[in-house]
């Protein structure tokens, strides 16, 4: 993975914040003044085999809370969170806090961030905008589009914490199995038989890139499009009550290589309310894309509710032509369900996207027995087969015994100097 931009904490002088534990990556090997447009994309690279797409096959698995029971709650565990809610203490940080097992989604965080792509077709028309204008608010509609899916159940659970070196692999086939024009067609490949296997569609690859403190990168390209998307995400969890609030410190940037742009945005923090009864999510903060080379730049605000009245995951936004400031269009409406956009040049049209109705790709994996041992669902399998199974102990028991794995890895490492490399990613991170 390339182009992992710097990280520090809002806020935080540099002098003062905790140091990752090193990953050992040789950034010396490029040059930080070249942009990302100007280099090739990752799968040009020799070492591209991590995004290969070889023996991979449509994933039929619905990894996401979706898949549990609508009236399942936390009751019949209210003893466990109430034990351990009594020795928590508000704004405690709760990266080092072990979690009951029965709280667990089946699958990892790297999976999880697959998410923002289960809309692919949104991704890759992006690179399609004739202007500036058109590409911004491509990017917009994408931003806005990308969160619904990992949260699509009612009830909350948390995704397994990423052990250091895991990675995470999948692609999607954006071409339809019926596909036949433009629209459910974005890439145009339908008879094109000279276009190679691996240029239909978008592939994806995640990694965690650092333990202390965790911090996932996440890569995803179209190289028929020439576009890519490069992040790193620190998740910083804290305990405010009856709720838990996980901070996503970080940044992505969209690079469109034929025109040279680039797109920085951050990510809005997610609160988990409710622990005690019926756990759910909502999003919440105040966000900005911005295209340095053409001046265009959108402002998001994810509301969360307010004590009394108001509605749920009610999002707005706008965007402006920095240059002018002069506002091009304004966006209002719940981020998993309906958003309009309304534009200031046409006012009498609006646009709705319904995130409901829009099509969720299937990713395509290469099955668990295929994959390598640090691949999240074959590192994971124990554990998950577990939950799956309603059979806790043997979850816990699993799970346990991946993570005191990583704590003697950590140790040896420590004791004989030799420095964690990552795989996937040239992490250069400062917090």
């Amino acid at each position: 993975m390339r182009h992992l931009r710097s990280l520090r904490t809002p806020g935080t002088p540099k002098n003062q914040a905790k140091q990752p534990e090193r990953s050992g990556a040789d950034d010396s090997a490029e040059n930080p003044s070249v942009s990302c447009c100007e280099q090739a994309l990752i799968s040009m690279d020799k070492n591209a085999g991590v995004l290969c797409r070889n023996g991979e096959v449509t994933d039929e698995v619905v990894y996401s809370s979706g898949e549990e029971p609508e009236h399942q709650s936390v009751e019949e565990h209210k003893s466990v969170i109430l034990h351990l809610l009594s020795q928590l203490k508000l704004g405690m940080d709760l990266t080092k806090v072990v979690l009951p097992t029965f709280i667990l989604e089946p699958r990892s965080l790297l999976e999880m961030y697959a998410d923002f792509f289960a809309h692919p077709d949104m991704f890759i028309r992006i690179a399609d905008g004739l202007t500036a204008e058109d590409r911004i608010l491509a990017v917009l509609e994408f931003y806005l589009t990308s969160f619904h899916v990992g949260r699509k159940g009612s009830l909350a659970k948390k995704p397994y914490n990423p052990i250091l070196g895991e990675t995470f692999t999948c692609s999607w086939d954006v071409r339809e199995e019926c596909s036949t024009g433009m629209e459910r067609n974005p890439l145009n490949l339908a008879n094109d038989v000279s276009v190679m296997e691996d240029d239909r569609g978008l592939r994806f690859v995640a990694e965690q890139i650092s333990h202390h403190p965790p911090v996932s990168g996440f890569y995803a390209e179209c190289p028929r499009k020439k576009i890519c998307l490069n992040a790193h995400i620190w998740t910083k969890s804290k305990f405010y009550g009856m709720s838990i609030g996980v901070a996503n410190v970080g940044e992505a940037v969209i690079t469109l290589l034929e025109h040279e742009e680039e797109y920085h945005f951050t990510f809005p923090s997610a609160f988990c309310r409710s622990i005690l009864t019926f756990p759910w999510v909502e999003l919440g903060g105040k966000l900005h894309i911005t295209c340095p080379k053409t001046g265009y730049n959108a402002s998001v605000t994810f509301h969360t509710k307010p004590f009394y009245g108001g509605k749920l995951h009610r999002v707005t936004g706008e965007v402006k032509n920095a240059s002018t400031g002069k506002v091009i269009c304004k966006v209002a409406g719940e981020w998993n369900g309906k958003i309009e956009f309304n534009y200031t040049s046409n006012q009498e049209q609006a646009k709705v996207i319904d995130t409901k109705t829009l099509k969720v790709y299937h990713k395509r994996v290469r099955p668990v027995l295929s994959q390598e041992d640090n691949e999240s669902r074959r590192l994971w399998h124990t554990v998950t087969s577990g939950l799956r199974s309603k059979n806790t102990v043997s979850a816990t028991e699993a799970k346990h015994a991946l993570e005191e794995k990583q704590r003697k890895e950590a140790r040896e490492r420590a004791e004989t100097g030799a420095e964690w490399k990552p795989r996937v990613s040239k992490a250069n991170l400062t917090f």
